[in-house]
């Protein structure tokens, strides 16, 4: 009888066991959370696998603290990837904006805290499982160990290759440039015989439907408010997060914030508009060191800033979320005020933060009943409908105040920052992955012969 090569095979059944702990402890437990999303979506991360693997095999003679240290490594990783692609991050920014974390409440979202709970059992599992023999005990046990790690990063490309479009949109060298501000001429006509507020709204992306589209544009240009003002609706191309779109739209260029925090570049709008006469305030819902506004904000030319805090004392209610602030509803109001007391024409930018996903369900925030919304969107989409509804009520606060009869000659530029992150394919689908929308109101009094009434 031949007994088989135990160079080759190993002890069995020994050899067999610790293989089978290896793709347990090294395929299975850091990826079966990640896998579960193919039903629903999810950015590609083959280079999370690839790496979480190699470690596996870097360590799988190592003694249990090593293994694990290598583990919970592998695990940020991932988990960075992850959350990077999701909100079109590289690596490099979410890891430099994890030092805001502080200032977040995940707590308020049902996915956050299931994400947590998910963490802390894998953790547990991990805690427990790589104690037991993970060792590649022969040639032939590296081979199935390394092939089983790069089929599975095929086979992750492979389920979410139709949603890589809309994950982790960087802006690529050479890239044509867009923004709602250069599409719209938005500088021309800032004349100083009115003033012009920018208001860049949280995760309003440009819906793919042509009806849900126009509906969009509804929430913000109400038949109260076309009777007042020329409407001009248009989109840009976004890449990256919320602090890229301001850059997109206060700068006139692609990129991000970090080379403005140590150098003033007065050639952005805010800039331009103080040379020209404009009192210029840049306000935010939320709060202001958050990704060092307070920092970079003076140095594009903003004389005067206003945060959450500041707001709050203005009048405006505290409402809920991950990204707790001021009411984004309430904050029409304090514009009204400021600009009837202006004694020079005024540049005033808002960017908004209650519609940050995700949204929560809140009576204080009036989520809590999306289906008097819209039952239908509320059955299908029950995240997307809680977003459009806080569209909805910002809209209707913003038309009820630039519609007074007080209120002053004004231009508004309704721009969003990027697409909505959602973490499913179903909802991610309702948008276009690579653009958002603008709506101009340009007030008619002033509004040139040429403007197209949308």
């Amino acid at each position: 009888m031949r007994m088989p090569n135990v160079a080759l095979w190993g002890r069995e059944p020994d050899a067999v066991r610790s293989l089978l702990n290896w793709l347990v402890c090294w395929l299975l437990l850091p990826n079966i959370g990640y896998w579960l999303l193919w039903l629903i979506g999810g950015p590609p991360r083959p280079t999370a696998i690839v790496l979480t693997g190699l470690l596996g095999v870097l360590t799988h003679r190592s003694p249990f603290w090593v293994k694990l240290t290598a583990f919970v490594g592998a695990m940020l990783f991932s988990a960075l990837v992850f959350i990077s692609a999701l909100f079109n991050l590289s690596v490099g920014s979410l890891f430099y904006s994890l030092r805001f974390a502080a200032e977040l409440n995940p707590s308020a979202s049902l996915e956050y805290i299931v994400c947590a709970v998910a963490v802390l059992l894998t953790l547990v599992a991990a805690w427990r499982l790589l104690r037991r023999p993970t060792e590649l005990v022969a040639a032939r046990r590296w081979v199935i160990a390394v092939c089983a790690v790069f089929v599975t990063a095929s086979a992750d490309v492979a389920m979410s290759y139709g949603d890589r479009g809309s994950y982790k949109r960087i802006a690529p060298a050479g890239a044509p440039f867009t923004s709602a501000v250069s599409g719209s001429r938005l500088l021309d006509v800032a004349d100083g015989e009115r003033h012009l507020v920018l208001v860049m709204v949280e995760a309003m992306g440009q819906p793919a439907d042509p009806a849900l589209r126009r509906r969009l544009v509804d929430l913000w240009a109400r038949p109260e408010v076309r009777e007042r003002y020329e409407v001009v609706t248009g989109e840009t191309l976004f890449y990256g997060s919320t602090t890229n779109g301001e850059v997109r739209e206060l700068c006139g260029r692609w990129g991000d914030y970090p080379a403005l925090i140590e150098r003033a570049d007065r050639r952005c709008l805010p800039g331009l508009l103080a040379a020209r006469g404009y009192h210029t305030s840049a306000w935010h819902s939320f709060q202001g060191s958050f990704f060092d506004r307070l920092k970079w904000y003076p140095n594009i030319g903003f004389e005067e800033m206003r945060f959450a805090p500041e707001l709050i004392r203005g009048g405006a209610d505290v409402c809920p979320g991950v990204f707790p602030g001021a009411c984004d509803r309430d904050v029409p109001r304090l514009i009204g005020e400021r600009l009837k007391s202006a004694e020079a024409p005024e540049f005033l930018y808002w960017l908004t933060v209650n519609s940050h996903l995700p949204v929560v369900e809140s009576e204080q925030l009036n989520t809590d009943h999306c289906a008097r919304f819209d039952p239908a969107m509320a059955e299908d989409f029950p995240m997307a409908c809680r977003l459009f509804q806080l569209f909805d009520e910002t809209g209707r606060a913003l038309a009820h105040e630039v519609t007074q009869p007080d209120f002053p000659a004004t231009d508004i530029m309704i721009v969003g920052d990027h697409i909505p992150p959602f973490f499913d394919r179903q909802h991610r689908n309702l948008f276009e992955p690579d653009r958002v929308p603008w709506i101009l109101l340009r007030a008619r009094d002033t509004a040139s012969a040429d403007a197209a009434d949308s």
